[in-house]
This record gives C-alpha cells, structure tokens and sequence, in this order.
C-alpha cells in the first residue's frame, strides 16, 4: 500500500498509508490546508473558551471563600492580581489568533486567482 510522501515535524517520512486516489495523509495534503488552518482555528477558540470559564469559576470561589470567612484578604487580593494577570495573557492569545486569521484571508484574497487577474489589478 502507498504511504504519504509528506515530511513530519521530526524530518522522517510520515507513515500514513493512503488509498488511491489520493496521494497524501490529510495532515500532509496540500489541497486541505486551508481546511487544517480553518480547523486548528476553531479548535484554538474553544480552548481559549474553556480557558476563561476556568478562570470565571477560579475568581469566584476565591470572592466566595473571602466572603465566608475561610479565605485571608491579603492572599485573596495576591490571588486575583495573578488571575488578572492570567486574563491579560488569554487577551493576548485572542488578539494574536485574529491577526493570523486576518493575515490567512488577506494572503487568500492576494493569491492570483483563475484567469490571472489578482485582486486590486
């Protein structure tokens, strides 16, 4: 059986047997890394959603613990400086999940298209 003739992240063959009439495994196929991108996208924006309902829940058991007593004031505020923290780098992570997903769809709008006309010419 045919093998994919992609390369994996470790420089050795990829290993994954195809059925023709393909030709690559779909981690290595050029025609479906448009799809991969969209994919690895959506999967990044639903971490990122179970990232913050972790730190929601974080913040609120440590105002719970403080307003019953059980939690110090001092430790509690050290505690929510860190979750601010926490939440300036998921900001961050967001903000630079759109730029790539702008930069992807501008170099997709740049890319000649059918015909030879390119967008703008």
């Amino acid at each position: 059986m045919p093998r994919c003739p992609g390369t994996k992240r470790d420089g050795g063959q990829c290993t994954t047997i195809v059925k023709p009439p393909q030709t690559y495994c779909y981690q290595h196929d050029p025609a479906r890394a448009q799809e991969r991108k969209r994919n690895a996208s959506r999967a990044g924006k639903s971490t990122g959603g179970r990232e913050i309902r972790d730190l929601k829940r974080r913040i609120s058991d440590v105002v719970d613990a403080v307003l019953e007593g059980s939690q110090d004031r001092g430790r509690a505020a050290v505690a929510i400086q860190g979750f601010n923290a926490l939440r300036g780098v998921l900001e961050l992570e967001r903000k630079v999940r759109e730029l790539d997903e702008l930069e992807a769809r501008i170099e997709a709008l740049e890319r000649p298209r059918e015909g030879g006309r390119q967008w703008g010419a």
